[in-house]
């Protein structure tokens, strides 16, 4: 895990310590923090929403990692890229996508170009996740 990720997913998350619908209708907490386990009129403090992002974003590099393997050796800005997107947007959708598949060939110029198609959210264009994207694709073309 690094500092990066973590600062990437803060920022763009923000906190929230009061459960509400994100852009895509699906109830969330803390820093993005979704799953059984959020409900109306949850509340949480500061401290829980932190450990909540530690264990979320673990789980989601475990799930990077064993995806796509070769990420394991291509650097922070690059883990950090792909970890900020599957947390933004589920594993399920990066283990079915073409952005997987040069991420996989290490290709990344393709990559950046493909993980910019990712700024829908209730089949609306999100100013919000078109600049997550462009700080992504940054951080795939630095090596």
């Amino acid at each position: 895990m690094t500092q990066l990720l973590i600062d990437l997913v803060k920022g763009f998350e923000g906190l929230r310590l009061t459960a509400y619908r994100c852009p895509a209708g699906i109830w969330t907490i803390g820093y993005g923090h979704t799953g059984n386990d959020v409900f109306k009129n949850l509340a949480i403090t500061e401290k829980q929403a932190n450990e909540l992002l530690i264990q979320d974003i673990s789980k989601t590099l475990v799930q990077v990692f064993k995806a796509s393997p070769i990420i394991i050796h291509a650097g922070e800005n690059r883990i950090s890229a792909i970890g900020d997107f599957v947390f933004n947007l589920g594993i399920g959708r990066y283990r079915n996508s073409t952005l997987r598949k040069y991420v996989d060939n290490e290709d990344w110029m393709n990559a950046s170009h493909e993980i910019c198609k990712w700024v829908f959210a209730g089949g609306k264009k999100l100013n919000g996740l078109v600049l997550r994207r462009e700080i992504e694709v940054e951080l795939l073309l630095k090596s």
